[in-house]
């Protein structure tokens, strides 16, 4: 009966193992969705600050010719409009150069703002570029 006694202790001492087990791999999946969940959402917001950018410095570049005043304010305009805040904003030539920002929410935060820019202004002509040696019909 030793046998048997000591393989009985032995199965007592394991008894809520499993849940402790269970604790840890539910802790361990909740940290992974933190990280997923912050990491999403600094992914939204580099793509909200880009897409404000973009669209601010189309807005603005509409303006160039009435000068960097309207341009740039015409640009804040729209890029507040996209859920993002203007950086920085300038004239070059006719071109209008634009940064913008947007903040992550929940547990993106701690990782600060994300930044984009963006330049728009009117097409350049000039020579003809070689496109690979391909020519038109």
């Amino acid at each position: 009966m030793t046998g048997q006694g000591a393989g009985t202790a032995l199965l007592r001492s394991d008894r809520g193992s499993a849940s402790l087990w269970l604790l840890g791999v539910a802790l361990a999946v909740l940290a992974f969705a933190g990280a997923v969940a912050a990491a999403g959402s600094v992914l939204v917001a580099r793509h909200r600050a880009q897409a404000a950018a973009d669209l601010g410095a189309l807005a603005g570049a509409v303006l160039a010719v009435d000068g960097e005043p309207a341009a740039c304010d015409r640009a804040g305009q729209v890029v507040a409009a996209n859920g993002a805040g203007l950086v920085a904003c300038r004239l070059d030539g006719l071109d209008v150069v634009i940064s913008a920002q947007a903040e992550p929410v929940s547990l993106g935060r701690p990782f600060g703002p994300a930044r984009a820019w963006a330049r728009a202004g009117p097409v350049r002509s000039g020579p003809r570029h070689d496109h690979g040696g391909l020519r038109a019909p």
